[in-house]
């Protein structure tokens, strides 16, 4: 069959692509925007893509053309496909007539962590020998490729709450059909589809409502929206961690400040401990869900401690990219509030003597359209020094950053090092975040102080 995917670039669309040609598929596609990692992926797969969307990219044979999510009416493409009845499908909805309906899916959301959480809960099971299959939105660190089709029973699969395509507004996860779900936490966020956070409780209660009674739901004790959820109605055994209870099913006693080292608690007895390369709160949450996701799968706590000693944060995630004797580099993917105010106090714990430089793109439909306006600054205060790159202006409350202790803005990508050039004086840890591509500022970043 020849498959060609629209949107191809974006992370989920990328894996849809590998696991299609996987499965023996001629696979092609096409995205506005080609960047790293996914356009480094797809090259790797051997993958063709074209640049934009343009109806002459799809080829007369083609069997089906799968739709991502970022294309919408009015788009030349799509109204290309409308306009010859060619058949086309939404990503999840292919997912799960090809691959899923044939596995024990195991599903991971949550507003924070999907990508990291889905990432050492593949790990864990390709230590313990299950082969899983997996579908990652991002580079995870441990594999090499962002998805795969696997030979085990298990496929792991990063479970977005965002909607379907043009033509299906339903969350993205209600296709998935998990055996196991996790669900991390859950915050407001994709302010372009929800009008508040009860709609997203919805939704994630949709996910609730699709797993079966002989299925389980690993949930986050500490988080009350989440909780909120399951009032809503729930059929399936209920597994709930927290990194605040220590006599929860799944808990934690901290041995490090920064979360590099913790012990793992089943109901206040120590399971294991986990001695590896990941630094912060959230990290150490994200493991514990994976930990006791993997329990459900029937692999031990402590084999799964000993398999994350070896994990290796995704691409994006708190990524080390640069390190000296008196310099860090990391960037990492936060987006909203609490993930930006997460990885800033980690980073602190981790760091503690040195200037702490966080150069943030508020990049995100929800930051656009300045949502989170009020909560951007409490969640920067932490940093020495914060630059914003705005391409584009932002519409934010006046007193947003009043909390930032010393603020810079940038509006072109050159302008960038001579800014951080300036400030790095001794010892200090740069960090920046963005959930796009950044115009390549973190990968100049790093040149930059190779050289220097």
């Amino acid at each position: 069959m020849k498959v060609f995917i629209a949107g191809i670039c974006g992370t989920f669309m990328a894996g849809i692509a590998q696991i299609a040609k996987a499965l023996g598929h001629s696979v092609h596609g096409c995205d506005a925007n080609i960047y790293p990692p996914m356009s480094d992926v797809l090259a790797a797969a051997g993958i063709e893509v074209k640049q934009g969307y343009v109806p002459d990219h799809i080829e007369p044979d083609t069997d089906i053309i799968i739709i991502g999510n970022a294309l919408s009416r009015g788009n030349p493409l799509v109204e290309h496909v409308l306009d010859h009845k060619l058949r086309y499908q939404s990503g999840p909805a292919w997912l799960s007539d090809n691959v899923l309906l044939q596995r024990q899916v195991i599903a991971v959301a949550g507003t924070h962590g999907k990508t990291s959480t889905a990432s050492m809960v593949a790990w864990i099971l390709e230590q313990a020998g299950y082969k899983p299959g997996f579908l990652i939105g991002g580079k995870p660190g441990n594999f090499e490729a962002s998805a795969r089709l696997g030979s085990g029973a298990f496929f792991v699969i990063e479970a977005d709450e965002y909607d379907t395509a043009f033509f299906d507004k339903r969350s993205k996860f209600v296709h998935y059909q998990p055996t196991i779900a996790v669900l991390n936490n859950l915050e407001f966020d994709h302010a372009d589809i929800f009008d508040d956070i009860g709609q997203i409780k919805r939704q994630f209660h949709h996910l609730v409502r699709i797993i079966p009674s002989s299925g389980s739901i690993v949930v986050n004790k500490d988080d009350e929206n989440l909780a909120d959820v399951l009032a809503m109605g729930s059929w399936s055994a209920i597994s709930r961690f927290s990194t605040s209870d220590t006599e929860a099913e799944w808990g934690i006693e901290r041995i490090t400040a920064d979360a590099s080292h913790f012990k793992v608690l089943q109901r206040g007895q120590s399971m294991g401990h986990v001695i590896w390369p990941c630094i912060g709160d959230h990290n150490m949450a994200n493991a514990l869900a994976a930990i006791a996701a993997c329990h459900q799968a029937g692999v031990g706590a402590e084999a799964a401690c000993n398999a994350l000693a070896q994990f290796k944060p995704s691409a994006r995630r708190l990524q080390l990219l640069y390190q000296d004797d008196l310099v860090c580099l990391y960037e990492d993917f936060a987006h909203h509030p609490t993930a930006i105010a997460i990885t800033l106090d980690a980073l602190r714990k981790s760091h503690p003597d040195a200037k702490l430089i966080a150069i943030v793109e508020p990049r995100s439909n929800t930051m656009q359209m300045a949502h989170h306006s009020k909560a951007i600054g409490p969640a920067l205060a932490v940093a020495d020094h914060v630059i914003l790159y705005l391409p584009k202006p932002v519409d934010w409350d006046a007193n947003a950053l009043q909390t930032v202790k010393y603020l810079s803005i940038i509006n072109q990508p050159d302008k960038m090092i001579a800014e951080v050039s300036a400030l790095v004086q001794g010892a200090a840890v740069i960090v920046a975040m963005s959930n796009g591509s950044f115009d390549g500022i973190p990968g100049n970043l790093k040149k930059w102080l190779s050289a220097k």
